[in-house]
């Protein structure tokens, strides 16, 4: 018999990392965007006044002093040390195949994108995983379509070979089979050869002690044992079948993912643009307004002058005619033209302050428009990533709240996502140092809050305890609170926190959690880490709408500082 076994073929590995990272696209998106405009700007403690300066000076378009100081030390507390540490290298934003990108640059002085042109700053461009992904899945499915063709065709031709040969070793031979050395028809079967005899093969010395039985019994017999064979296959075709199914959806879920994050992003930034727009047309209105006040200023003394003066010309052309007059009538008005020409009018002093103000309106323009852009960025030290969301989750628009939906949502099964229990991770291990956030907890009265070790299971109901991975701190049935240990220890509070604080300190071993009000300490756990952790969040069941209310990362305070000289402002 032939054997169609697959016992060694391996159950299907669901693909982890397909999906979009979200929370690397939107998380902290404003933020990311002025953190990467603070490249364009600089900031000079003394702005060069051009109206002070002597003729033959020549100021720059800036009005920028001699020596400049450029903020070298610009940081952002307290998280802003964090996100402006790691690194954001140049990569190119299209896809290739490996060979064909090297083929090209072989052929290239410089290396650059074959679609955009634009120069690549890496020798070795990254693997864009979820395509390649995808294309080994694909290569993987015409592999086993193509071997199946080739077994079917390979069957076809043993089927037919074994009619043209007499069917010496079908176990279910026709009725006009016949045996190829006797001629008799097959009517037995060997079962430890596995072979149809006939009446003188029994006989043989091959077959005298083997267990002989009829035909028929034997295919029946065979035929149910086959059957019960192909159960292991039926199951493993089904589980083949569900990933390639699971894979659709993902690939399709990929799709809205990106159109979603594209909006999103689009939004983003048409925010920005208004924002600078706006900005824009308010101060070139300063600038406006000015012009027409100074404007205004000088053509009142314009005018005023314009008054002294014509009362001026006309004193001195009436004084010199009487100088020009005869002696008698120049004599009879001296005493007169002697008065007038005492003039008692004081000289005009120059007009103060007339000027535009352009120190005012240009100096240290582009970081006036950054740090007034800070007003419009939040920056939270956790993003939530809703590839690990369970299904009854919704997550908000910029990832840092997450609430019990009314209903299940259809989303991928992917690895990272939890299935049973409803909960979200943050996007980003924690694998050293501190790190701290807080969460927004008012009017809930179930949630869990916590770290837990990246490589524990999302799948099935979660045992929340230190043994199992996570360090958490649990509130139930509207006021009690418990740190999940093993078993869990319950917690009397002076009060019911709005916020949670959550403090982790790798290096040292501890989680632990307080009253931000007062920063009063509510529970620390104490460990030794021996793997990256991520942020723990589980909002609970809504419980009827009591437990509606969703939990929110709270937004870090963002303060600059820069040194100048030896001063810190």
């Amino acid at each position: 018999m032939m054997s169609h076994s697959c016992s060694t073929l391996q159950d299907p590995e669901p693909l982890s990392g397909t999906l979009i990272d979200v929370a690397q696209h939107l998380g902290n998106l404003r933020f990311k965007v002025w953190e990467k405009m603070q490249k364009m700007v600089e900031y000079t403690p003394v702005t060069l006044d051009v109206n002070s300066a002597h003729a033959d000076l020549l100021i720059s378009g800036v009005l920028l002093q001699w020596s400049k100081s450029t903020p070298k030390h610009w940081t952002s507390s307290p998280a802003f040390q964090t996100a402006s540490s790691v690194p954001s290298p140049a990569t190119l934003r299209h896809s290739f195949c490996r060979s064909c990108l090297d083929n090209y640059w072989n052929t290239q002085d410089i290396k650059k994108c074959p679609v955009c042109r634009k120069h690549s700053q890496t020798d070795a461009p990254p693997s864009n995983l979820a395509l390649r992904n995808i294309v080994e899945t694909f290569a993987r499915e015409r592999s086993h379509n193509t071997t199946k063709q080739d077994e079917t065709r390979e069957g076809e031709k043993e089927s037919q070979g074994r009619r043209e040969s007499g069917g010496r070793s079908g176990l279910v031979p026709d009725g006009d089979e016949r045996c190829s050395l006797h001629g008799k028809r097959l009517l037995l079967f060997c079962v430890e050869d596995q072979e149809a005899l006939c009446a003188v093969c029994q006989t043989s010395r091959r077959h005298r002690t083997h267990q002989l039985c009829p035909v028929d019994e034997a295919a029946q017999e065979l035929k149910e044992e086959v059957k019960a064979s192909i159960i292991p296959l039926r199951r493993k075709l089904e589980t083949f079948q569900k990933l390639k199914e699971d894979c659709m959806k993902t690939a399709e879920h990929i799709k809205s993912q990106a159109k979603q994050a594209e909006r999103k992003i689009r939004d983003e930034f048409v925010s920005l643009h208004q924002f600078l727009r706006l900005e824009e047309v308010v101060r070139l209105s300063a600038l406006s307004e000015e012009v027409d006040m100074k404007t205004v200023i000088m053509a009142e003394k314009i005018e005023h002058l314009a008054k002294k003066i014509t009362s001026l010309t006309s004193n001195i052309r009436e004084i010199e005619q009487d100088i020009e007059a005869n002696d008698l009538p120049f004599l009879q008005a001296y005493k007169n033209n002697k008065a007038r020409a005492n003039c008692t009018l004081q000289d005009p002093e120059p007009v103060s302050g007339a000027l535009i103000d352009m120190a005012q309106h240009l100096g240290n323009l582009r970081f006036k428009i950054w740090e007034k852009m800070q007003e419009k960025v939040q920056y939270t030290p956790v993003t939530l990533d809703p590839n690990t969301a369970a299904p009854w989750l919704s997550l908000s628009d910029d990832l840092t709240s997450v609430c019990v939906s009314g209903e299940k949502h259809h989303v991928p099964n992917n690895p990272e996502r939890c299935d049973t229990c409803v909960c979200v991770l943050g996007a980003d291990p924690f694998s050293s140092g501190s790190h701290c956030w807080e969460v927004e907890v008012a009017g809930k009265t179930r949630w869990d809050l916590g770290v837990l070790r990246e490589s524990v299971s999302r799948k099935g109901v979660l045992s929340v305890n230190p043994a199992h991975g996570f360090w958490a701190l649990s509130l139930r049935d509207g006021g009690q609170y418990s740190a999940c240990t093993m078993p869990w220890t319950r917690l009397t509070l002076k009060r019911r926190p709005r916020r949670v604080r959550v403090c982790l300190d790798y290096d040292a071993g501890e989680v632990t959690f307080y009253d931000p009000t007062d920063m009063s300490l509510i529970y620390t756990f104490r460990d030794k880490f021996k793997e990256p952790l991520l942020p723990y969040l589980c909002p609970c069941v809504s419980d009827s709408g009591r437990n509606a209310e969703p939990l929110k990362i709270c937004p870090a305070k963002v303060s600059l500082v820069h040194d100048v000289g030896d001063k810190v402002l």
